[in-house]
């Protein structure tokens, strides 16, 4: 098990869960499972990290039909970035003024790119929603960009229904967070290849010694 790689995923976890509590605390829309969960957590009373949770496991039931398998990455996220949204509301204050609120949704936004290409780069698996939207692909015969956004917008109307956020961060986190997830992997993906590229030299190096 690759220890770097290892703190890279619960690292990118975490900091999902935060960059989900700025973007809450902004009060200027969420990205679209965030609104469905927002909207559960309104009509239900329980936590909206409590929500994260339980949909995970729920959605993480719905690939056993679409045949794909967890991994430690899978199950990890079901577990921890509810954990860390609650703990990160728990000590976010509210804020009124709108440069502020505009502030906490721009640096969530930012941070979410961040998160989701460090975890997924991590290589342990996919979260559980991704693995539907890759389930749905292969079972459907759709291509990954129309899958995903069949699955995002019917969360996204769900969500809007049970009275979660949906606002400006909603449409800027659609439109900036491919491009910054794949910029962000890029440069993961140099790391990788940097590091093992030192890996493979330094026995040789040793040899030589």
């Amino acid at each position: 098990m690759d220890l770097r790689r290892l703190a890279r995923l619960y690292f990118g976890l975490v900091l999902f869960g935060v960059s989900t509590a700025l973007m809450v605390r902004s009060r200027l829309g969420l990205m679209s499972w965030s609104v469905f969960h927002e909207g559960l957590s309104l009509q239900t009373g329980l936590s909206m990290g409590l929500i994260v949770n339980l949909v995970g496991v729920v959605v993480l039931l719905a690939w056993i039909p679409l045949r794909q398998r967890p991994g430690l990455g899978t199950i990890s996220n079901v577990v921890v970035i509810g954990l860390a949204l609650d703990a990160s509301l728990a000590v976010l204050p509210k804020v009124d003024p709108l440069g502020w609120r505009i502030a906490l949704m721009t640096v969530g936004i930012i941070l979410n790119g961040y998160a989701t290409a460090a975890y997924i780069t991590a290589g342990y698996g996919a979260g559980p929603r991704d693995g539907v939207t890759l389930g749905l692909a292969k079972i459907t015969g759709l291509s990954i960009k129309r899958a995903r956004m069949c699955v995002e917008l019917g969360v996204l109307a769900c969500g809007w229904l049970l009275g979660g956020a949906v606002g400006v961060g909603t449409i800027l986190h659609a439109l900036t967070i491919g491009p910054m997830m794949q910029a962000w992997m890029q440069v993961f993906a140099r790391v990788d290849a940097r590091i093992s590229a030192a890996r493979a030299q330094a026995p040789l190096e040793a040899g030589r010694a």
